[in-house]
């Protein structure tokens, strides 16, 4: 079974860079480029990862994590953001959010986390093999 992530961010660029990025993963990656089109993409799907970037066209990472929450099941947050330094780090985790990534993306760093954040538990029956 593959997991399902969404990938929240203005940038299609970043999108097709990160879609290349897990191409060797049983993952399903999804774009939306902004919350609206998140909303309506999160109430016909269920995502066990949206990875956000900090700031986006109509809201913020918060708004993310509380779009997150309102989803039936269980769905980790994780953020992303150039100036991912520790207090922003300790501040998202300390509010709900997984993880946080630092921009620009760094391959093995991506895989690590997003893959962890796939294999949660919850996630057991999508396992993903090792990397």
């Amino acid at each position: 079974m593959r997991s399902r992530i969404l990938f929240l961010s203005g940038h299609q660029e970043d999108a097709r860079r990160l879609s290349k990025m897990l191409d060797s993963l049983p993952v399903s990656l999804d774009h939306a480029e902004n919350l609206q089109r998140a909303r309506a993409m999160l109430q016909q799907k269920c995502y066990d990862v949206v990875l956000t970037e900090a700031s986006i066209p109509d809201g913020n990472w918060l708004d993310v994590l509380h779009l997150a929450r309102e989803c039936p099941g269980e769905v980790e947050v994780i953020v992303t953001d150039p100036q991912a330094d520790a207090r922003f780090w300790a501040e998202a985790l300390n509010l709900g959010a997984y993880d946080l990534l630092a921009q620009p993306f760094y391959e093995p760093e991506v895989r690590r986390i997003l893959y962890n954040a796939c294999s949660r538990p919850a996630y057991q029956s999508a396992a993903l093999p090792a990397l």
